[in-house]
């Protein structure tokens, strides 16, 4: 199974980080290309993208910085997006993101939502500081 991280250094405090981060209504401001819309359905989060629409939910631990994201087409296959939130000693937060890639997946969708993660990551930076 392949996998890709990302990584960013953002002058930003760990506690402004997460809170943004797991926030499910701030997935359409920084995850442009996955979450082109947010829809709230009774309990459930749908996220519509080129692809179709995703069930997706955030699962957070403060006190480990761990952001689990789960995204799939029904609650029952939904894959899981761990990233977390980190406090360096100069009190900048280091960001990670880690996608694998699903049985069937084919290679060049992989590297394509690889691709597109590394530009939303952009967004992060923008939004949170570089």
């Amino acid at each position: 199974m392949n996998s890709r991280t990302v990584t960013t250094v953002l002058d930003a405090s760990p506690q402004l980080v997460f809170d943004y981060m797991a926030d499910v209504d701030h997935l359409p401001e920084w995850a442009t290309e996955f979450a082109r819309e947010l829809r709230q359905e009774g309990d459930d989060v749908k996220v519509v993208n080129g692809l179709g629409e995703f069930y997706f939910s955030i699962k957070a631990d403060r006190a480990s910085g761990v952001i689990d994201m789960f995204a799939g087409p029904t609650k029952d296959a939904m894959a899981v997006f761990p990233t977390r939130a980190v406090a360096l000693p100069d009190g900048r937060t280091a960001y990670s993101f880690t996608m694998f890639q699903t049985s069937g997946m084919p290679d060049e969708l992989f590297e394509a939502q690889y691709r597109s993660l590394q530009r939303e990551f952009a967004n992060i930076e923008r939004i949170l500081g570089p």
